[in-house]
């Protein structure tokens, strides 16, 4: 087929010089001290493009001659940077491969192609990479000192390079990374702030600061952290709940007094403060660190919508109502048999009912309550000897010696 054009070309180019220059009626007379010289046009123009030719080819063969040295500087420049993009990406493959000594090697050896040509060190940004890559492979072989060294070295060329922004927020991620690897919490903080606000909200960055932040034990802060990674949706919703439940017990459990305790719960999510089952726990703080009506408060909202709550969740508010009961006033009772006569099957109701009672001095239904939690083999272990132990202390205030003797045994008994 091309062929077939190429001949098209040809009788098309036969075609228009016949029409042209068929007619050689044309005369070029050309004068020259005394003497003239005629020949046809045809020829004329003829001579006049082989001369314009020729001329052309002529310069060009001056130029190529006389720029020959440069095009030999730029030839090597450029054998050398091929060299050294291969050394780099050598050591990529080496480093990705797991053959970290051999990474490093290749590091070095770009490092020094370019070191040793002036033209190309000036290209900050190789430099800053094949540092970079020098000091990953040094981690992984567990040499923090040259480590250290190649890291300061390609930061420093990162900030040097105009535009070499992304470098520096990749070698200040790494070496974070490196810091959890070390153990080293507040080193990885310290690289994690230096970010800006766009680098420091992405997920690898939130992920990084969450890791640091439970180094360092600061609860809080590893909580705000997650939750903004359930806002990019970095867990699935299950493994996020878990997750921002599991620091919020956390947060409340580092309380050591009861002001610092409200401090914590005020400091929370209101979504954290409305999962019953934070709040079952930081009413059971609140009844350790002996702060019972801060824990009924907390509880309260979640009895007003008892109904719209999970079983699960309703045995874990009615569990953590026991140990707040002390100094409970009347209308804890009126909510307590509110939630019994609708849900009358459920043990842990039922539980925190008899202790209420018993706080109230009721004894008579008190007892009944406790009695049944008690021989309650499907009940939790701490619930079924915190009910024996409830009606050791009736028994001891009945004066019924044996009845208390046996409550202690039953107590003991529970595993």
């Amino acid at each position: 087929m091309r062929l077939v054009i190429w001949l098209v070309l040809l009788f098309a180019v036969a075609v228009v010089a016949a029409l042209t220059l068929g007619a050689n009626d044309g005369l070029a007379s050309i004068y020259w001290n005394g003497w003239r010289v005629d020949i046809s046009l045809n020829l004329f123009l003829l001579l006049l493009a082989a001369g314009c030719f020729a001329l052309v080819t002529a310069i060009q063969a001056f130029e190529a001659l006389t720029t020959l040295p440069r095009r030999a500087r730029e030839w090597r420049l450029a054998q050398r940077e091929r060299s050294a993009q291969l050394a780099l990406r050598e050591a990529l493959v080496e480093l990705f491969g797991a053959r970290f000594s051999r990474a490093q090697k290749a590091a070095q050896k770009a490092l020094n192609i370019q070191s040793a040509t002036p033209e190309l060190a000036a290209d900050q940004s190789f430099m800053a990479l094949a540092h970079l890559l020098a000091a990953a492979s040094a981690h992984r072989l567990q040499d923090r000192r040259h480590r250290d060294e190649q890291l300061s070295r390609a930061l420093e060329l990162a900030r040097r390079a105009g535009g070499a922004r992304a470098q520096e927020d990749g070698a200040r991620l790494m070496a974070a990374e490196w810091a959890l690897d070390d153990r080293d919490a507040a080193r990885a903080l310290g690289l994690l702030s230096e970010l800006a606000p766009g680098v420091a909200r992405r997920t690898q960055a939130l992920r990084l600061r969450l890791q640091a932040s439970r180094l360092a034990q600061q609860p809080l802060d590893a909580l705000r952290t997650a939750r903004l990674l359930a806002k990019h949706q970095a867990f699935s919703k299950v493994a996020a709940q878990g997750l921002l439940r599991s620091l919020a017990f956390e947060a409340l459990d580092a309380a050591r007094d009861v002001d610092q305790l409200r401090s914590t719960w005020q400091q929370l999510d209101p979504a954290d403060r409305r999962d019953p089952l934070v709040a079952a726990r930081a009413a059971q703080c609140a009844g350790q660190l002996g702060a019972p009506d801060d824990g009924r408060g907390w509880l309260r909202p979640f009895f007003d919508d008892f109904a719209e709550l999970q079983p699960d969740d309703r045995a874990a508010i009615a569990t953590a109502l026991v140990p707040v009961l002390a100094g409970c006033g009347p209308d804890w009772l009126q909510r307590l048999e509110s939630a019994q006569g609708r849900f009358p099957r459920e043990r842990a109701l039922a539980y925190a009912l008899g202790h209420a009672l018993a706080e109230r001095q009721l004894w008579g239904k008190a007892r009944l309550m406790l009695e049944t939690v008690a021989e309650d083999a499907g009940m939790p272990g701490p619930a079924r000897r915190r009910s024996w132990l409830a009606l050791a202390a009736l028994a001891e205030q009945e004066g019924d010696e044996a009845r208390r003797a046996n409550c202690f045994e039953a107590a003991a008994r529970v595993s």
